[in-house]
């Protein structure tokens, strides 16, 4: 037996109101058509007073400009794509912020796609979803050696602005300048009567830990200094504790440098677990001066990254790009500084 299903013609929701238009706005602020698109295109020239009326009149009658056809006509959606590998890093987090709020002032919305890794495929993957989603140009927060692989192309007809990485590509490209606070980092150990500074790296693959690396080893070089074994961490507590219990069976180990300051927080731990005091007997310095450093036991020297600075330096770059009065594409970098705290000390 079968089962028929009858449907009654639909009947329109009661009290369905029509979408408010701008022909509806302008009489209600008494203004005419070409006016009210003026004001709902972001036009400068038109006077405070009749912008502010009009403006009232918009929220009093609750219109909605359609971004839809207002893209039409200008070519922009006013829209802007961020593609991040992690959100759990406490810089990413902090870049995010400034260029979500630098977009917001300059009247664009961010849609954000993260990825699990920095594959062609990814990154190819995220272009196409951004494109969907009609952005008119892409900020890329991936610093791992991948986008600098040379098979790994960024698909072309966007404006591109690429933070925190090393990659050679036609774009801005904005980053804090990691070599120089590790430099200052390293220095400042050896300048307080070290022999020498241990370090412990964040993940291979990442280019901000390659540049604090490098940095940290020619500083050494420089001086004349014996080069210990890199120590390889993940940016974790968990890692530097755990690189931090072995170096406190190490009566030689005398400054520590880690390549974060989460990292270095597991150091201290391990070191406070073993009996040996920070900073009378180990000098520990992290990298990243975030909000709890000061907070530590014994407060962290540790070097200050300025992400917020990085993440205005990109967007604003981007949206010149995107808006023609952009210049040479050119590698920014923003300066790093040492914070000198209670966890470093002479030896």
């Amino acid at each position: 037996m079968s089962e028929t299903t009858t449907t009654s013609p639909a009947i329109p929701p009661r009290g369905r109101r029509r979408e408010v238009s701008m022909a509806d706005v302008a009489v209600a602020a008494g203004v005419s058509g070409q006016t009210v698109s003026r004001v709902a295109n972001g036009r400068t020239n038109v006077d405070p007073d009749t912008r502010q009326r009009v403006l009232d009149a918009m929220a009093t009658l609750g219109y909605r400009p359609n971004s839809a056809a207002r893209a039409l006509r200008s070519g922009r959606f006013r829209s802007i794509g961020v593609i991040m590998f992690s959100l759990s890093s406490y810089g990413n987090t902090r870049t995010l912020d400034a260029l979500a709020s630098v977009a917001a002032a300059s009247g664009y919305s961010i849609t954000l796609i993260t990825l699990h890794s920095a594959s062609q495929s990814d990154v190819s993957g995220a272009f196409l979803r951004l494109r969907e989603h009609a952005v008119d140009g892409i900020v890329i927060l991936i610093e791992t050696h991948r986008l600098g692989e040379n098979e790994l192309s960024i698909p072309s007809g966007l404006p591109v602005v690429v933070v925190d990485s090393s990659a050679d590509y036609p774009y801005a490209v904005v980053d804090n300048d990691q070599a120089q606070g590790a430099r200052l980092a390293t220095e400042h150990l050896l300048d307080l009567g070290h022999e020498s500074v241990w370090h412990v790296s964040g993940p291979l693959e990442s280019f901000a830990a390659e540049r604090r690396r490098v940095a940290w080893r020619a500083a050494l070089e420089s001086r004349g200094c014996r080069v210990p074994d890199v120590l390889i961490g993940d940016w974790t507590a968990e890692s530097g504790h755990r690189i931090g219990t072995d170096l406190a069976q190490r009566p030689e180990v005398t400054a520590v440098f880690a390549a974060n300051d989460q990292m270095a927080l597991g150091v201290i731990r391990a070191l406070h677990e073993a009996g040996r005091a920070v900073p009378g007997e180990v000098s520990v310095v992290g990298f990243d001066d975030m909000p709890e450093a000061a907070n530590f036991w014994p407060p962290l020297t540790t070097v200050r990254q300025r992400f917020e600075r990085v993440g205005e330096e990109a967007m604003s770059a981007l949206i010149a790009d995107i808006e023609g009065s952009g210049g040479e594409h050119a590698r920014t970098l923003v300066p790093t500084s040492l914070v000198v705290r209670a966890s470093s000390g002479p030896r």
